[in-house]
């Protein structure tokens, strides 16, 4: 089928536009390149350095035609929204309707959803959270999240298209970027491989749910079969610490950097870790690579990259 992938030069996105070409869909990607890079973009993609926000889109779908949308552009920075909280609406608020508008006009049959599991239930009543847990975002970002979610829900009540949006927990990985407020895990090992001290906000002993790219990537090909419009989460189910995080990195990288800590970030979640039970049982979706090998091959790769 015909797939048009946003954000299709980012580090989640690349490594599902791989995959479903790898599968043998036909792919086009739409990014701006503000946070990905030409590098990650799959020759056998078509690519259109184009943002979301920007009306030349409808020419793209009017070329392209695609049959799926996966949207996975979007402003990633937590802290960013909350200092621009205009900024980061125009993008993943403004951007997603452009794109669901041109998915109505040109009758797209389906759009998966690239939202957050954390940001969506701010801090959690029950560990772990399922899709049923109240949802309290304490950011812009989570709300923006949220709020595409239902325009999702009105798109499809109205207009018949069907949607999955998946709810990511801390998604690692190769390709992963160590710039701005990238992920952890991308920022210890960058910095023990290059001999530098990474800091831990505050004690250390705050908690995410780590979920390596390849298992995200399983549950973006899976979506492509799902005819039930709805969110899941994508996780582990398991919470793993700053602290522990770090210590891990540290071995692998054979780096002898001490355990130095920072201020708290302020409105930093303590806990958060995601049920995955509802894909499990609708999709068959597992987990199946766990955090030590995950982190195992992601060192790798920063250090075959450096």
């Amino acid at each position: 089928m015909k797939i048009l992938i946003t954000g299709g030069a980012g580090f989640i996105a690349s490594h599902i536009v791989d995959a479903y070409i790898n599968v043998g869909h036909n792919v086009a990607i739409v990014d701006n390149l503000s946070t990905g890079f030409e590098r990650n973009v799959n020759p056998k993609a078509t690519f259109f350095n184009i943002d979301i926000r920007s009306e030349e889109l409808q020419s793209v779908f009017a070329e392209f035609r695609p049959d799926v949308v996966n949207h996975h552009a979007a402003q990633m920075d937590v802290r960013k929204s909350v200092a621009n909280p205009t900024f980061d609406a125009e993008i993943n608020i403004l951007g997603g309707i452009n794109l669901l508008e041109c998915c109505k006009e040109y009758s797209v049959k389906k759009f998966i959803f690239a939202s957050t599991g954390g940001a969506i239930y701010g801090e959690q009543d029950y560990f772990p959270a399922d899709e049923q847990h109240p949802q309290r975002p304490l950011s812009p970002y989570g709300i923006a999240k949220l709020t595409t979610e239902k325009y999702l829900f009105y798109y499809k009540e109205v207009f018949g298209l069907n949607y999955t949006a998946l709810r990511y927990a801390n998604v690692y990985g190769p390709r992963q970027s160590t710039m701005g407020e990238a992920g952890v895990v991308a920022i210890f090992a960058s910095k023990m491989l290059n001999g530098e001290q990474p800091i831990i906000n505050g004690d250390g002993m705050q908690t995410r749910d780590y979920v390596f790219v390849e298992d995200v990537v399983q549950a973006n090909l899976l979506a492509l079969n799902d005819n039930v419009s709805t969110e899941y989460n994508i996780g582990t189910g398991i919470e793993t610490n700053v602290n522990e995080l770090f210590h891990t990195i540290r071995k692998l990288c054979n780096s002898n950097a001490t355990e130095k800590h920072g201020e708290a970030k302020a409105g930093e979640q303590k806990r958060s870790v995601l049920s995955t039970i509802e894909i499990s049982s609708a999709l068959g979706w597992k987990q199946k690579v766990n955090l030590e090998e995950g982190l195992k091959r992601t060192v790798e790769y920063f250090r075959s990259t450096r």
